[in-house]
């Protein structure tokens, strides 16, 4: 302890700081989600209180709240809570980089410097007196690696360097440096400062005592007028520290605004600390310091040295904290899975709207190789709402092409597929919302008995709910027939619909267009959907005079029939080049993300490779076609366009009407009569028709050319 007439250098105990994991959760919210790759300063707020133990300090804390806030709206500084006394709150600056390079390229001394010079301008404008907590600006560099959820950072707490500096006459036990009286006024005045919502948060006051040992305490700003009115006057402060032989840092910055601003040489300080929050005036100090004026200070435009860089374990070095261990991992993997994505929107694709692809419920009706793939890559673009419906079970075939699926899938006669391909999903992605549906889909031209026809129904409703319930819908089945009645109850409602289909060395990808009944007028009261805000902002008619997307049924002249019965192994199951399914899969989900991010959304029209409109800015994905087939042999792809049949067997107006007007009973007929659809449609007399139609040969040579038909 220093002891009157001394005549040391005065020294202070550096700040220490503090960061909640909160701070650091928030700072990479908002750099994945509003920052991107912006680097600009950002203004936060530190906390910070008086010491109220003796054997432990107070740091400067940074928490989740220290940011700005996360919304849409511009905020110049972060919203924080006034009038805690217990986190006072004081301004800084974050410098948070792209790049470890970046980081370790920061120019710090000019950093500090810079911060250095907004405390000098404040205390020479005023603003220091009006508001002390800028005394204490601080700085914060960063580097945030939001793969490996490591932050590195270093702090720097600005403090203008007297020159020469300050000697300390004496430094002592508040309680031995007042009379008892003084004291007692001393602590009651002090405690009704810290407990007031007007000055509890301010760190920076006079303490007056008058003549008659009575102690008041003012702001900064009355200096002036407690000139001449008090027999004792200190200049205190809320101390960090509870060194008994140093005050705390806070006091550097305070000795050059009394020194700058009043051109006092000598300066009586308290170092107000706290036990239990009351004022304890023998872990508080009071001590005398010499000052001389520096030369220049007086002059504005002279900005003292600085020094403040925080010390790491004594060396002057960042620090680095690893969240990745003690972070939930079911919200490590949420995090990890949205990182692509966000970071898409920083500059590849910044319209890319996640909160649709969030919100939008899929259902997959098939989960063999091409409803494996399609699930995983909804997964990675975002959905979290996913269905799969099969009833087939894993067989020994399955795991090495069906991506979801193990050996220990198959075991003891093999899981159901259904059930199977969820929990894959949920161990790659705990939080995604996936559920299996074990049941058979019914299919035209596979009649069924009368003993079967309650269960056979049952199926359709069950269906029709699982498609009412959902907002997009993927055929991925492996026979033609299984896609009918879906294809007919998406067409009743309009659901966005998506089919992929494989060959032996080429495939489909395609979505349907609407249903025949596609104006907010025409359709059914009773369907409701369960679409999001975002899916409902979607067109819901088509434009005048435009003509309908085909379905997957709209190019055949047959109704779908039995495609498995009377075949050899190889005809039954679907045998396909390996890497076919990948590649379908993949644009099927492009083709879904394109058409949520379609202004028409499923109204949209078809686009092809050559359009004009392929780079328009309006559509960041680029064009949205209605077709696109695949060549392996020859590594082509196209997209073409078809456009709706009036005979279709699955979405023509006659179809769809006959479902409304009969329900169920139309379709039990349809399954179990094969030429009912090509009745009702019209394709029966077309075929016969066509059958029927025969050409006239003239054998006259010279005059064919002038006879040719036009087919």
């Amino acid at each position: 302890m220093a002891k009157e007439g001394s005549g040391s250098i005065l020294q202070f105990a550096p700040f220490q700081s503090s960061v909640d994991e909160g701070f650091w959760h928030r700072l990479s919210s908002l750099k994945l989600n509003k920052f991107g790759i912006d680097d600009s300063p950002i203004p936060i707020s530190g906390f910070f209180a008086p010491c109220s133990h003796s054997q432990v300090s107070n740091h400067l804390t940074l928490l989740a709240e220290s940011l700005p806030s996360d919304s849409n709206e511009e905020s110049s500084m972060p919203a924080i809570a006034q009038s805690n006394r217990n986190r006072c709150s004081v301004p800084g600056i974050l410098y948070n980089t792209n790049t470890m390079e970046s980081f370790h390229a920061l120019d710090k001394q000019a950093l500090l410097k810079a911060e250095a010079k907004k405390i000098w301008e404040d205390i020479h404008s005023g603003k220091a007196v009006e508001d002390c907590a800028l005394l204490s600006r601080f700085l914060l560099i960063s580097f945030a690696d939001l793969k490996k959820w490591s932050f590195h950072y270093w702090f720097a707490f600005p403090a203008l360097a007297l020159d020469p500096p300050a000697t300390l006459v004496d430094l002592r036990p508040a309680s031995q440096w007042f009379t008892a009286q003084e004291a007692e006024s001393i602590s009651a005045a002090c405690n009704e400062w810290r407990n007031s919502n007007v000055t509890a948060d301010v760190p920076f006051f006079l303490v007056s005592i008058g003549f008659d040992s009575h102690a008041a305490i003012r702001h900064l700003k009355d200096w002036e007028a407690c000139q001449g009115n008090s027999q004792k006057l200190l200049f205190a402060f809320y101390d960090p520290c509870h060194l008994p032989n140093n005050p705390g840092w806070p006091l550097r910055n305070f000795l050059a605004l009394i020194c700058a601003r009043w051109n006092l040489k000598t300066v009586h300080f308290l170092c107000y600390r706290e036990n239990r929050g009351f004022a304890d005036l023998s872990l508080s100090l009071v001590g005398e310091a010499l000052i001389t004026v520096p030369q220049g200070w007086r002059e504005h435009q002279c900005v003292p040295n600085a020094v403040g860089w925080e010390l790491n374990k004594g060396r002057k070095m960042p620090r680095c904290i690893n969240l990745a261990k003690s972070m939930d991992p079911t919200r490590l993997a949420i995090s990890a899975a949205d990182l692509n994505l966000k970071l898409m929107r920083w500059r590849a694709l910044p319209s890319l709207n996640l909160d649709i692809l969030f919100s939008v419920k899929c259902l997959l009706l098939g989960a063999g190789t091409l409803g494996c793939q399609v699930a995983r890559m909804l997964m990675a673009w975002g959905f979290r709402k996913i269905t799969l419906v099969d009833n087939g079970r894993v067989a020994m075939s399955n795991p090495l092409r069906q991506s979801l699926y193990t050996l220990d899938d198959c075991l003891n006669g093999g899981d159901f597929k259904a059930t199977a391909s969820v929990r894959s999903l949920q161990r790659i992605f705990p939080a995604v919302e996936a559920e299996g549906v074990v049941m058979a889909i019914p299919m035209p031209g596979h009649p069924v008995s009368s003993e079967e026809e309650k269960r056979v129904l049952e199926d359709c409703k069950r269906l029709n709910d699982l498609i009412d319930s959902h907002d997009v819908v993927f055929l991925l089945t492996d026979t033609r027939e299984s896609r009918w009645l879906p294809s007919l109850l998406c067409a009743n409602t309009n659901k966005i619909t998506i089919t992929a289909a494989l060959g032996f060395d080429s495939f489909l990808v395609m979505r349907h267009g609407p249903g025949p009944f596609n104006s907010t007028t025409d359709l059914k009261t009773e369907t409701t959907n369960s679409l999001s805000a975002a899916i409902d902002n979607l067109a819901l008619t088509n434009k005048d005079g435009r003509q309908r997307l085909g379905c997957y049924f709209c190019n055949d002249v047959v109704a779908p029939t039995d495609s498995t019965s009377n075949r050899t192994l190889d005809q039954q199951c679907t045998v396909t080049r390996p890497g076919l399914a990948p590649i379908a899969s993949a644009l099927a989900v492009e083709l879904l993300v394109g058409i949520l991010h379609h202004p028409e959304g499923i109204f949209a029209e078809a686009e092809v490779a050559n359009s004009n409109n392929s780079g328009s800015p309006e559509l960041p994905l680029g064009i949205l076609p209605h077709q696109i087939r695949g060549s392996l042999p020859h590594f082509q792809q196209m997209t073409l366009l078809g456009h709706s049949s009036n005979s279709c067997t699955a979405c023509c107006h006659t179809v769809v009407s006959e479902y409304r007007k009969r329900g169920m009973q139309f379709i039990l007929q349809a399954i179990n009569h094969p030429t009912y659809l090509e009745d009702v449609t019209g394709l029966t007399e077309l075929m016969k028709s066509a059958s029927s139609f025969q050409l006239d040969w003239d054998d006259e040579t010279e005059e064919a050319d002038d006879e040719c038909i036009e087919l």
